[in-house]
């Protein structure tokens, strides 16, 4: 058993890393862009569901074994995600790369409470005094951006909220992916949420065409890229669970700012990049007990 966990760690670390680096550019890539946030969601997931047609067609037998629960799950999962990244996006036009990269870091806690409400999972009173410090820190970048303009604050409401959107999608995942390819999973939910966002942006009489070459090379670096990232971690939680996937977004705030201060020139308050410490402190504490936790489920069931 040693050996089998050992070799699974060993083949889970690689992604991580690589996702973490692709989801890193998402950021950067959107702040490069002019158009809305919806334009920028809707075709970052039509783009991606074309690209992985290839992978799709040597699987087609598996649809026809699909359910008709399996069919909601995947259409409720790319309901969130592209409810996630209007979100977010939106949050990126409002306030700061460092700003809104940071409370998506808040993920991991997010994710265990979901997990709490819908599968009664239990924590201990340490792991809950460290969400206490990172939603201190969470509450410091807000702080910080009263100094910038109501838009910024609105900007960190809004990437919270992605933050919830996202966790919907990878817990609904972390059933879904199990009973399917993870290649059927991936593109299912690009699909329904690049035709959930169609939708929206039809609602709200918002032009598809029309943008420019730079653009529309943005929207495929976006399919490229970061998605790379989402499809990673679709394949990982055939392994591991959605708490465990989330861990990977605590890489996501640092590279995202280095880039930021780098490509955009933005700059960071001290207050923001105290209360960006404290937010990955308390994240990084609260996983570890986690772990912790998990190590000790395991040598007491043995």
């Amino acid at each position: 058993m040693e050996i089998n966990t050992t070799a699974t760690k060993k083949s889970i670390a690689m992604p991580l890393v690589i996702s973490i680096i692709a989801i890193s550019f998402s950021a950067i890539i959107v702040k490069w862009s002019n158009a809305p946030a919806a334009i920028l969601s809707m075709y970052r997931m039509i783009f991606a569901a074309i690209l992985m047609l290839p992978f799709i067609l040597t699987r087609k037998k598996e649809f026809l074994l699909m359910k008709r629960r399996e069919w909601l799950f995947l259409c409720l999962s790319g309901f969130f995600l592209g409810l996630h990244f209007v979100l977010w996006f939106g949050s990126l036009k409002l306030t700061t790369v460092a700003s809104s990269t940071i409370i998506i870091a808040l993920q991991p806690i997010v994710s265990l409470l979901g997990g709490f409400l819908l599968y009664r999972e239990r924590t201990t009173m340490s792991a809950v005094l460290t969400m206490c410090a990172a939603i201190v820190g969470a509450l410091m970048i807000g702080w910080g951006d009263l100094g910038h303009s109501q838009e910024a604050i609105i900007g960190d409401v809004l990437s919270f909220l992605s933050v919830i959107a996202v966790v919907c999608y990878l817990l609904i995942g972390q059933q879904a992916v199990r009973k399917i390819s993870h290649w059927i999973y991936s593109f299912c939910v690009f699909g329904f949420a690049g035709l959930f966002l169609i939708i929206y942006n039809m609602l709200q009489h918002t032009p598809f065409t029309g943008y420019s070459g730079k653009e529309w090379g943005i929207f495929l670096l976006l399919a490229i890229i970061p998605t790379m990232s989402h499809v990673i971690n679709n394949w990982l939680l055939t392994y591991v669970n959605a708490t465990t996937i989330s861990m990977s977004i605590l890489g996501e705030p640092v590279g995202a700012t280095i880039l930021a201060v780098l490509l955009l020139g933005e700059k960071v308050t001290l207050i923001q990049m105290l209360g960006g410490f404290l937010v990955l402190l308390g994240v990084f504490f609260f996983l570890m007990k986690q772990r912790q936790g998990v190590v000790m489920k395991t040598k007491k069931s043995g």
